[in-house]
């Protein structure tokens, strides 16, 4: 199925489907980003950024969020 007919198709969904289907793809999303993350974590993509976060806050360049 192509782009433009998974698009003709939601495009037709009555309300109360197309609610459905958004939810179901937000978690769609969702997970994929999650299994993307966790495979950089596991592949040391996100290393670097992890030490300069370290090196940051024990700099005190770090500021509390707020409540």
């Amino acid at each position: 199925m192509s782009v433009e007919e998974l698009q003709a198709a939601v495009a037709q969904l009555p309300a109360e489907e197309l609610d459905r289907f958004s939810q179901w793809f937000e978690e769609f999303l969702a997970d994929q980003w999650d299994r993307q993350i966790e495979a950089d974590i596991l592949t040391g993509r996100l290393d670097a950024a992890g030490r300069r976060a370290d090196d940051d806050f024990k700099a005190g360049r770090c500021t509390p969020l707020s409540p």
